[in-house]
């Protein structure tokens, strides 16, 4: 896909969204932090209900580590993995208080040390907490990467490098967003609708969806063309 078409098809997600962002609810970088740690294999949605209760009794490194494993999984027993992520976030709030005195750090080196935390939550918090112009790769992401033809690869790390190297510098810094919920609400796994994509006639996909017609019209289509061909076979026979 050329710079131009790339290019194109941002502005284009800039405008049906000009100010896109996490779905996932917080107020502090810490609160991102721990939100990105539980949203793995689980919906914003999910983590969103847990964290708003959590978050009023503790949404401090000092305060969750208080809480304790056992303390912590009572508030999140409804994601999924819930008991393997209450062990890496109190490890996590351990580790910032230990390490960084209770803050979260502005560094991928830093971030990809803390349990739970991999390349794409760290960029996840350095773009969204710091506002680096990092992109952060999942599931949907490598999806329309790949499915579009902006930045094919095998991996998310090859889509990732393909993503910072064709994104223009003026859209980079919300890439990811544009990206993620396009591919959350538009570009969907099982069925695209691209008769409702905003860049349909830019992406390279050779298999996009038609636009389905209304129950009674189909209805009355089918009748018709059954009615013309018995037409057709009563002709045949005279």
């Amino acid at each position: 896909m050329n710079s131009a078409k790339i290019a194109e098809i941002f502005e284009r997600l800039k405008q049906a969204r000009p100010h896109p962002t996490t779905e996932l609810e917080y107020r502090t970088p810490f609160e991102l932090l721990i939100a990105v740690i539980l949203s793995a294999q689980a919906t914003d949605k999910s983590v969103n209900n847990a964290t708003r209760v959590l978050y009023q009794h503790a949404n401090t490194p000092q305060a969750i580590l208080a809480l304790g494993v056992a303390g912590l999984s009572h508030y999140i027993r409804t994601i999924g993995l819930f008991n393997t992520k209450a062990k890496n976030v109190i490890e996590t709030c351990r580790l910032l208080i230990e390490r960084h005195g209770g803050e979260v750090p502005e560094s991928r080196e830093a971030l990809e040390a803390l349990p739970g935390v991999g390349r794409k939550t760290a960029n996840v918090i350095l773009n969204t907490a710091f506002g680096h112009p990092t992109i952060a790769v999942d599931t949907h992401i490598f999806r329309v990467s790949n499915r579009t033809g902006i930045a094919k690869g095998k991996d998310v790390r090859a889509v990732e490098n393909k993503l910072i190297k064709v994104v223009p510098d003026q859209y980079k810094q919300d890439a990811h967003h544009w990206l993620i919920l396009h591919g959350r609400y538009v570009c969907l796994a099982r069925k695209p609708d691209c008769p409702e994509c905003p860049i349909a006639d830019l992406c390279e996909f050779k298999d996009k969806t038609k636009a389905e017609e209304p129950k009674g019209q189909r209805t009355g289509r089918r009748i018709a063309e059954h009615i013309a061909d018995s037409g057709k076979r009563r002709r045949k026979r005279l």
